[in-house]
């Protein structure tokens, strides 16, 4: 299959570990020109160098803060001046910690308001006027959580799901202009994340991360957790001409485990 995205430039994310660094990863090996970004200067320079090295495609980092306006604002007009053209974005941040409604306060509900929902309104906002010249691709990163509420995920719970209903809500408004938008749902991908949360819950819970982690994948009728280049795979089929056709959709890539429709 022909994804025909060789030396197209796409955005991505939060792309210094985890998803958005095998989605950037993959969109590279395809031979798109690739743009990433994160908060950590070091990071973002090594995943650059690292990607690059690997692919032999143009890989540049930038650093932004997902939860400040100019700061994506500036992402998205340097990449501008550094590749000329945007073919496609993937939306991307941090999840909001984990923790049960009583435990969170005014504070925590808009840091995970501003880093989950209105990065994505942002960054989407900024990059429109480029993907309108010639068209494009937008892909939301969200959760599982979407479909079904996980336990202490309560921010992510709602603030995930404000995302997906934005994407789905755009699909009809972009059309006219040849802009496609997608959401990529993530089961139990292997990455620092999910780590970090099944670490809390076995803490929570007197048990062991690896308890956890055993028990997470019995429910998984693949058996096993998934790889990020799997997820990477689906990500950049969404972001190509291969899925011409597909607008307004949620894909779910979680090895059979949700029991939702």
């Amino acid at each position: 299959m022909n994804l025909n995205i060789t030396n197209k430039v796409f955005m991505v994310a939060g792309a210094s570990s985890g998803l958005g660094l095998g989605i950037a990863r993959q969109l590279a090996s395809e031979g798109a020109k690739v743009s990433i970004a994160s908060r950590s200067p070091d990071k973002i320079t090594q995943a650059a160098s690292t990607i690059s090295s690997e692919t032999s495609s143009e890989i540049r980092g930038y650093v932004f803060d997902a939860r400040n306006q100019e700061s994506i604002r500036h992402w998205v007009h340097s990449t501008l001046d550094d590749f000329g053209h945007i073919d496609g974005v993937v939306i991307n941040a941090g999840g909001p910690p984990p923790g049960s409604f009583d435990e969170l306060d005014d504070k925590a509900w808009q840091n995970a308001f501003e880093l989950t929902l209105m990065s994505a309104v942002r960054l989407i906002r900024e990059t429109l006027p480029a993907l309108k010249v010639n068209g494009g691709s937008i892909l939301t990163l969200t959760s599982s959580t979407i479909k079904e509420p996980v336990d202490f995920l309560t921010l992510s719970n709602v603030m995930r799901s404000g995302v997906a209903s934005l994407a789905k809500s755009l699909a009809d408004q972009l059309a006219e202009d040849n802009i496609r938008i997608n959401n990529l749902i993530p089961g139990s991908i292997q990455t620092d994340r999910v780590d970090a949360l099944n670490q809390y819950v076995a803490s929570r819970s007197g048990t062991s991360r690896d308890q956890i982690r055993a028990k997470t994948e019995a429910n998984i009728p693949l058996g096993r957790y998934g790889k990020t280049e799997e997820f990477a795979k689906a990500a950049t089929f969404l972001l190509s001409d291969a899925a011409s056709y597909i607008t307004g959709s949620s894909l779910t890539v979680d090895g059979g485990r949700m029991k939702s429709l």
